[in-house]
């Protein structure tokens, strides 16, 4: 059970790093604001771009739990991840 913890915690911390690393991108380097930004990526059809400059910030997390021997943690990470590329899958294709 407890790996399982450190897995779910690793996917969190995954989740949320990528939701500040896209946050951070959009307060850098956008001049509107954040929904407005949002709602550009969404009429230009950028928004999986968008998420994968975010989920940068993954790398981060993933290596400081392997750097920390966290290794369930950064397989959380990892796998969430993954499923951000899912999604900017989905939108390129979809």
């Amino acid at each position: 059970m407890n790996n399982k913890k450190e897995l779910i915690i690793g996917f969190l911390v995954g989740l949320i790093a990528n939701a500040i690393g896209t946050l951070l991108y959009i307060l850098l380097f956008s001049d509107l604001g954040i929904v407005e930004t949002f709602e550009a990526a969404v009429a230009q059809e950028h928004v999986g771009s968008l998420l994968a400059l975010g989920a940068i910030l993954n790398l981060l997390a993933f290596f400081a739990f392997l750097r920390l021997r966290r290794d369930q943690r950064a397989k959380g990470v990892l796998i969430a991840t993954i499923l951000t590329a899912m999604v900017i899958l989905y939108y390129k294709v979809f």
